[in-house]
Parts: structure tokens; C-alpha cells; sequence
């Protein structure tokens, strides 16, 4: 390649790849209006272990999941979650899933992630599995201060935006609910319909209030 066709390849890196960011987010229903706050104070997840590095909601963005003692029974929520929203985001920075258990399913969740694995090869490093008990797992559950409860195997079909301050983050005028606290995981609809334009929305603040960080450091 010649210098003069590496230098215009380099210049139009640099001008289309800042357009197809923007149309990326701004492809969302909301574009760039900030999700509301539902809840302000989350639980944090001191009472959970993990076989990897300490998780905490703190600085993250994170998708919270609970799946109790019945992860055989999650497998097709985490399929549809991995498919349609892990593999379109998860190279974004601090962005993570978050999915509760109870102790004891690490053979499991094993089992799970060799199956997100299958396919294009998941890199799965920003799914997060974190072990307690139903104690701690209802204490995180009941901070989120919504009117969804727990099954009898300590779990839900619902999954939920949390930011970097751990606050809830969701929906107040949904046309279907009204107030929309947590996305459905069962239903590729909403998952389709809902939740990605609603992560495209909190990645996009936080972008934006990034730039407005650096440009205001640059003057």
C-alpha cells in the first residue's frame, strides 16, 4: 500500500468512524435523553463470592440478573441475553453482566458458559457469576424497590440496568407499563424492542459526559 492510500485510509477511519458511533446510538427510540432514576441505592454485593476478580456495581455499568437455584431453567434467558445484547456491547469499557446464584452451581454455570461459548466463540469476561444465599440474593432483589418479586427458587425473568452509582435505571412512561424497572429475558421482543435501545441510551451518556470531561480538562 502506498503512503499516499494508507494516509486517506487513515483519514477516513477517523471521519466515518465518529459517524458510526453516533448513528449507533442514535438509532435508539430515546437517542440521547438520559434513562430515569428509579431506584437510588442498590445493595451492594459484598455477601457474594466469586471465582474471579471481586464484582461490584460501583463504577460499572452493569446488567443484574437473579437466578436463584434454578440455572437449568435460565439457560434460554441467557442465550437470548448473550445473543442480543452481551455480544453487541460488551467490548464497550466498564460495561458488565451481573447474574446472582445461590452457593453450589459452579459445575453449572460451567456447563452454561461452554454453551454461550458455542457458535462465533464468546469472549466472556464481562459475565459475571456470583455465588450466596437466598438471604443475599433477596436483600439485592428487594433494594431494587420494585413491585416484581422472587420465584420459590429465588430467581426472575427480569434483568436490570444499573449504572455506575448503582442506581436502578428504567423507564417512567412506558407505553406498555407505565414504569419499567427490568426487561423480561424470556421475551426476545422486549429484549429486542426495549432493552437495546435503553443500553444504547446509558453507553451513550456516559460517552457524552465523558467528552464533555476531557474537552472541559482541555481548556
Amino acid at each position: 500500500m502506498s503512503a499516499s492510500l494508507k494516509k486517506y485510509t487513515v483519514l477516513t477511519i477517523l471521519f466515518v468512524f465518529p459517524v458510526v458511533i453516533y448513528l449507533f446510538f442514535a438509532s435508539g427510540k430515546n437517542n440521547f435523553a438520559k434513562l430515569p432514576v428509579l431506584t437510588t441505592t442498590v445493595s451492594d454485593l459484598s455477601a457474594f463470592e466469586t471465582t474471579d476478580d471481586p464484582v461490584s456495581l460501583q463504577d460499572k455499568i452493569t446488567v443484574l440478573g437473579f437466578w436463584g437455584s434454578a440455572l437449568e431453567r435460565k439457560q434460554g434467558d441467557a442465550l437470548n441475553l448473550n445473543e442480543k445484547i452481551y455480544k453487541r456491547f460488551y467490548q464497550f469499557d466498564d460495561f458488565q453482566f451481573v447474574m446472582l446464584l445461590e452457593n453450589g452451581q459452579e459445575e453449572q454455570v460451567a456447563q452454561l458458559q461452554a454453551a454461550l461459548r458455542e457458535g462465533v466463540g464468546t469472549d466472556l469476561q464481562k459475565w459475571n457469576f456470583l455465588y450466596g444465599d437466598q438471604t443475599a440474593i433477596s436483600a439485592v432483589f428487594n433494594s431494587l424497590n420494585t413491585p416484581l418479586e422472587l420465584d420459590e427458587q429465588g430467581g426472575s425473568p427480569y434483568v436490570f440496568i444499573i449504572d455506575k452509582k448503582a442506581q436502578l435505571r428504567g423507564r417512567n412512561d412506558d407505553e406498555d407499563s407505565g414504569t419499567l424497572y427490568g426487561f423480561n429475558a424470556e421475551s426476545v421482543a422486549e429484549i429486542n424492542n426495549k432493552m437495546v435501545d435503553d443500553v444504547k441510551v446509558i453507553l451513550a451518556e456516559y460517552r457524552l459526559a465523558l467528552k464533555k470531561y476531557n474537552a472541559n480538562r482541555k481548556k
